[in-house]
Parts: C-alpha cells; structure tokens; sequence
C-alpha cells in the first residue's frame, strides 16, 4: 500500500466499504439483545511513536486532544487522544531505538469482558484472565496468527476514559468516528479464521478479507495480504473531501485528494484516510450502555 499516491483499486475499495457502513449505520441492532457477549465496538488504536510531542502536535492539526496520560515517575508511558467519547489513538513512545514505529495493537470494546473471553476460550482461543488496568477498565488481549496483540477492553464507571466523557473533544476535529482499518497480514487464511473465531463476518475479496462486526455496524476492518510490507490505514468519515483536504493544508499538513478520499500522513508515516461520506456523525453504532445489561 502507498498511502499517499495511492492506486485507484485501493482507493475504490475504501469508498465501496464506506457506502456499506453509510447504509447499515441506522440499523438497529435488535439481535444484540439476546445474543452472548460480542465485540460492540472499536475502543482504540495503538502506535508506536518517535516522538510523544510531536505526534500530539499532528493530531491537533487533525482537531483530535489529548484526554490523559500516564507516567512512571517523570517519564511519559502513553498517551490517550480522543476521538470521540468511546473512541481514542493511544501513543506510546519509543525508549529504545531497536523498537519498531507504527502500529501496535486495536482493541476493541465489549459490554462484558468476562463473557467474552469465556466464549474465546470455547472456539479455541486462549485468552487470558481479565484484569482491571491501569485507567480502571477491565481488559484482556491475545495475539493474532501474525503476532500482533489484540486487545478488548469494557470501559468501567470512574475509568479515566469514563471520567473524561465530554471533555476534549475538539470544535474543529476532522471527524469525531474512527470507522476502521486496513491491515496488512502475512498469511490472509489464518487471519481470517482468527477473526472469524471473534465473532467478525468474514466476505473475501481479491487479495483481501473485509470483516464487519454485527453488534458494531459501523465498524469496518480490511486485511490485505501485502504482507509485513504493507502499510497500516485508519479510516475516518468526512462530510466533504475537499473541504478535509483544505483544512489540513491550512493547518500546514501535505493533503493528497483523490475524489472522495484525502490521504495525510503523521510524523513517523502512518496513514490516515478521510472518506467523504455526506455526515461526519453517527456511522458508528450508539454508545451500548443499553445492550450491557442483556449481555451479561
């Protein structure tokens, strides 16, 4: 993948999966009542970053604020930067240069933890026990067929991402939605079926497995099979791509415009995707407060 200058394939492929999540958004997700515990869904994406400041600074050309962060001592260990209320980046900072930059994990929300890590472990995954973290929310996380940690998290009353509910969400963010993500995996079958063993519906394509969660409707994910050199995309809606592409070149940032997408990279190369979808609000399923009772 190139990201920026990227192919009209690629391309074509983001702007089908964003008129899909446009036509389920509204859907309610009735089923979900009585169904077992399930990914309800995307809690955050993680990066490794070479510089803490500096990528801060780029996601605040995006109109994305940081919520918290957390320390050992003086030394800054991550940072949460907000999306949206149920959506944040985490960063984390390189302290040693051997460390790879880029992605790191997803992880994905869930109205019951233990519920859902008990259901893993029947299909045969192998997920550890559940535990509170450090911000107060319960958590568990696994490794994909790649290597990869795969985290799920259940936001917890008094959390640090609870507590921070309507704060630092920015006037002049790009979006307020993470959609989703393209990822790069080094055997296409093999994930597939782990993601399947998730509870992600699995439609295969040329070269690819685009995955949709049916308790997060919103929620699109595409594996690739370009292996560990292909390049990790998140993927936000924008209400008009031109007028993204030109309040990013305001803000100083290279805006690469291609129809109805906008490509941006950070500091350290990571993509970001804004697709224009006619509404920046409300593609993703509602906050599941609702369903948290039945789900347990």
């Amino acid at each position: 993948m190139n990201g920026i200058g990227m192919g009209t394939r690629v391309g074509n492929r983001w702007i089908a999966m964003g008129m899909m999540t446009a036509a389920c958004a509204g859907a309610a997700s009735a089923q979900a009542q009585a169904a077992p515990p399930s990914i309800t869904g995307l809690a955050h994406v993680a990066f490794r970053v070479s510089d803490l400041d500096r990528e801060i600074n780029f996601l605040g050309k995006l109109g994305f604020e940081e919520a918290f962060a957390s320390a050992n001592g003086t030394r800054t260990m991550e940072v949460f930067v907000k999306v949206n209320d149920r959506q944040f980046l985490e960063l984390f900072p390189q302290s040693d240069p051997p460390q790879p930059l880029g992605w790191m994990h997803a992880c994905y929300e869930t109205v019951d933890a233990g519920g859902l890590a008990a259901l893993y472990a029947q299909r045969g995954l192998k997920p550890p026990p559940v535990r509170k973290a450090g911000s107060g929310n319960l958590i568990f996380a696994f490794s994909d067929p790649s290597g990869r940690t795969t985290e799920f998290t259940q936001y917890m009353p008094g959390s640090r991402h609870m507590m921070d509910r309507g704060e630092h969400l920015g006037e002049d963010r790009i979006s307020d939605t993470l959609l989703g993500f393209e990822l790069p995996v080094s055997d296409l079958a093999a994930e597939r079926a782990f993601y399947t063993k998730l509870g992600f519906d699995a439609e295969d394509a040329e070269g690819s497995v685009h995955l949709t969660a049916p308790d997060a409707p919103g929620l699109r994910i595409v594996l690739n099979s370009s292996g560990p050199r292909g390049e990790p995309e998140l993927l936000f809606p924008v209400p008009d791509a031109r007028r993204a592409a030109e309040q990013l070149r305001r803000a100083g940032l290279k805006a690469d415009r291609q129809d109805k997408l906008v490509f941006v990279r950070d500091p350290d190369g990571n993509v970001f995707v804004l697709l224009e979808t006619g509404s920046a609000v409300g593609l993703l399923a509602p906050a599941p407060e609702g369903r948290a009772k039945s789900a347990r």
